[in-house]
């Protein structure tokens, strides 16, 4: 009778445990991680007429194969064109209904075609991206590896919108402040009284690079733990994915006058005070930024490609993020972008990408009224600049111009 007692408290205190765990674990992954370990239902079920009936052999789905199966409930293969025809379904409206990807109730469907010269531009840019990732010529360390080989680390430059199927790699110094704000308002992150902005000029700007507002595939690893990387192959997959450069050369202009011409407190303590002892007979600069403009010290342009060139620099630590080249913090030879924007041509590409993610009608980029840097300037900034160092600085960022399309400055770089 003891036995017997006692058997039942054990079940007893084992189904309290396997509630508190079952409860737990849905606290703590949320219910799409819950769901991710069931198996996915294949859709609406329509009556069939006298089935064949086959033996049943029971399978148990592999993990893997059911977040492939979550991920395509929400997203169809490909990202198609802005005109493609939306199927109508005359039946089980209701029940796709909450199949559906809801978000897509905002995507909004052109009536014309997009320009031929803009459809070809993106074919061009797209193309010239995998003929340089296979040509030998084009070196750069890191070419060759495998997306599975890039260390989580270097992945926190896609940020990711699971409402509308997008992932933008942002590179500093070309547009990233406004199409963050763009991701902001289209992931919803940031809500005022409840409600999502939807104003990407009314996002504030110290919000704007605040990592907590972007979803960012370095945090994977911190949410799907070792299926983090198979998951953001599947959204790679499935995802459109885009990116905007601009010339290398005005960008490190561009990266120079916002860093170091500009009051930064926190570039001059780790940036710049390391430049000017370094290459501006600076042994003590002064403690702070404005110490220095009123001691009229500062960081020439001549000094920053100093810093860049001297190979003490990465061996201290990785390029700053605003400096460093594009394929290290992109990944164009591993990732396939979908659409390659330049700021060259920045407000057509823009309206291209918008309409071409169909939310043209939710959202428009921002336009800027700030001083931006001309490519016209390159011959005045790197006037004062030897020769060698501006080859060898081209060598530094040649891959980027060479991946992206843009010339070498011939100028610059012959006597």
């Amino acid at each position: 009778m003891g036995t017997s007692r006692m058997f039942r408290v054990f079940v007893a205190l084992g189904s309290v445990f396997m509630i508190l765990l079952i409860i737990f674990y849905w606290d703590d992954v949320g219910a799409a991680h819950l769901y991710l370990h069931t198996s996915v239902p294949p859709g609406p079920r329509v009556p069939l007429p006298a089935p064949k009936q086959r033996p049943h052999t029971p399978q148990t789905p592999s993990f893997l194969s059911d977040i492939d199966a979550f991920v395509n409930q929400f997203l169809e293969p490909g990202t198609g064109e802005p005109t493609d025809p939306v199927p109508v379904d005359t039946g089980n409206q209701s029940e796709k209904a909450g199949e559906a990807y809801v978000p897509r109730r905002e995507w909004k469907i052109h009536l014309t075609p997009v320009a031929a010269e803009l459809r070809e531009r993106q074919e061009h840019r797209r193309r010239l991206l995998q003929e340089m990732c296979s040509n030998e010529s084009v070196s750069f360390p890191g070419k060759n590896r495998s997306f599975d080989d890039i260390p989580n680390k270097e992945l926190d430059h896609l940020i990711v919108d699971d409402r509308h199927g997008v992932i933008y790699c942002y590179v500093p110094k070309v547009a990233c402040s406004n199409w963050k704000r763009i991701m902001i308002v289209l992931s919803e992150s940031l809500l005022r009284d409840g409600v999502p902005q939807r104003d990407p000029q009314a996002v504030p700007r110290d919000l704007v690079h605040n990592s907590s507002m972007h979803f960012t595939f370095n945090k994977f690893w911190r949410r799907y733990g070792k299926f983090a990387k198979h998951l953001m192959k599947v959204k790679l997959k499935k995802y459109t994915k885009f990116i905007f450069v601009r010339d290398p050369f005005v960008r490190l202009i561009s990266a120079y006058r916002d860093k170091f011409e500009q009051r930064n407190e926190n570039f001059y303590q780790k940036f710049a005070q390391v430049i000017l002892r370094r290459f501006a007979n600076q042994p003590t600069p002064p403690a702070t930024v404005d110490e220095a403009a009123a001691a009229g010290v500062h960081v020439s342009f001549s000094h920053f490609v100093r810093y860049l060139l001297d190979p003490q620099t990465e061996k201290a630590a990785p390029f700053n993020e605003h400096w460093r080249q594009v394929h290290r913090l992109c990944h164009p030879c591993q990732i396939q972008y979908d659409f390659v924007g330049h700021l060259e041509t920045a407000e057509e590409d823009a309206e291209h990408l918008l309409r071409q993610l169909r939310v043209d009608n939710v959202v428009e980029f921002p336009t800027s009224s700030r001083n931006l840097t001309n490519s016209s300037w390159e011959s005045e900034w790197f006037g004062s600049i030897p020769l060698e160092e501006r080859r060898e600085l081209y060598r530094l960022y040649e891959p980027d111009f060479r991946l992206f399309g843009y010339d070498r400055p011939d100028a610059l770089l012959n006597e």
